[in-house]
């Protein structure tokens, strides 16, 4: 049976509402080899970050306390949740011998860009961001009844451009037609136009037909080495790529567009993922791609035909861009 792991973790309020002290870097840890892989343990983590661990042996959850954060873990299993939004590591969580083990490739990578958030250095604000209408021309992408999903991609990059510009922010597309382009010139096109951040937009679908899959999730790019959240565990030996730089910042965006998506919208949190796509591996920029629900689902497909339900899922895709704008120029 597995056994579920809730950590919570808190920090005092600073400027932007972040803590006043970021979390022990894992490097401090000692490292622990574990069915081939390395780990440090949870309870040392915890310690070096101050934490009170409560882990009664007549039960499943290990907690450990303060006051504002809430981190869980399962073991055997790569499904987390970080305040309450669900994000996928790149390494199970263990157990041995009594204790629990996290790797430190998804502390660094994972839970301190959460944690801790990355800032831009002084001055660098985030003025634009390149929207990515997923598919197009001869690519419809996803298909539901003669819907094709290259139609309702461009429609919703078109109202969140609309929002961004309210916000003050410049925001172009990458195509504003129906044409095709190849991923690697998206983001050539971010490139060309400066911008900061580049956001792919698409929606989901599958092909079983008593699937019941729904919900949103984002993607980010998977870091150096590590597994890919659909790869079944391979690729842990690809190494870096140019969109790799920006590794906790492409966190950061994607927590913060999947969570301003689940808590702003009526959909299923299906968490962050990471992925190895054409335009993150280039993008000289923080990067994310959102999957805003399954064409296969009725559901979620009402919301994505709808206008009135596309404008409100633009209007959570702003407000997670507008958080990360937010936490990266704290300070400066």
């Amino acid at each position: 049976m597995r056994l579920v792991i809730a950590l919570l973790v808190c920090w005092l309020a600073a400027v932007g509402g972040l803590g006043a002290a970021s979390p022990a870097s894992p490097s401090r840890l000692e490292r622990v080899q574990l069915f081939g892989r390395e780990y440090v343990r949870l309870a040392d983590w915890a310690k070096a970050n101050k934490l009170t661990i409560v882990w009664p042996r007549s039960s499943e959850v290990i907690e450990l306390t303060n006051r504002w954060t809430r981190l869980a873990f399962t073991i055997d299993s790569r499904k987390a949740e970080l305040n309450g939004v669900k994000v996928w590591l790149s390494v199970p969580i263990a157990a041995h011998q009594g204790a629990a083990f996290i790797a430190p490739l998804d502390l660094r990578s994972a839970v301190q860009p959460v944690l801790a958030p990355p800032r831009n250095r002084p001055g660098a604000k985030i003025r634009t961001v390149c929207l990515d209408p997923g598919h197009g021309g001869k690519d419809p992408g996803n298909l539901d009844r003669g819907r094709q999903e290259k139609k309702y991609t461009l429609l919703l990059a078109q109202e969140v451009a609309r929002l961004l510009k309210n916000a003050g922010l410049s925001a172009p597309l990458t195509r504003k037609t129906d044409r095709f382009i190849e991923l690697e010139e998206r983001a050539a096109i971010a490139k060309r136009n400066g911008a900061d951040l580049f956001i792919s937009l698409h929606f989901n679908t599958v092909l079983a037909a008593n699937s019941e899959a729904k919900g949103v999730e984002v993607y980010c790019l998977t870091p150096a080495y590590a597994s890919s959240t659909n790869a079944r565990g391979e690729g842990a030996n690809t190494g870096a790529f140019p969109g790799n730089r920006h590794d906790d910042k492409n966190m950061l965006l994607a927590y913060q567009l999947q969570k301003a998506l689940i808590r702003n919208l009526p959909m299923e949190d299906r968490g962050v993922h990471r992925a190895r796509f054409g335009m993150f591996r280039s993008a000289q920029m923080p990067a994310a791609l959102v999957e805003g629900g399954f064409m296969s689902n009725p559901g979620d497909a009402r919301r994505i035909y709808d206008a009135a339900s596309r404008r409100q899922m633009a209007k959570a895709i702003v407000d997670g861009v507008l958080a990360y704008k937010r936490l990266v120029e704290r300070g400066g």
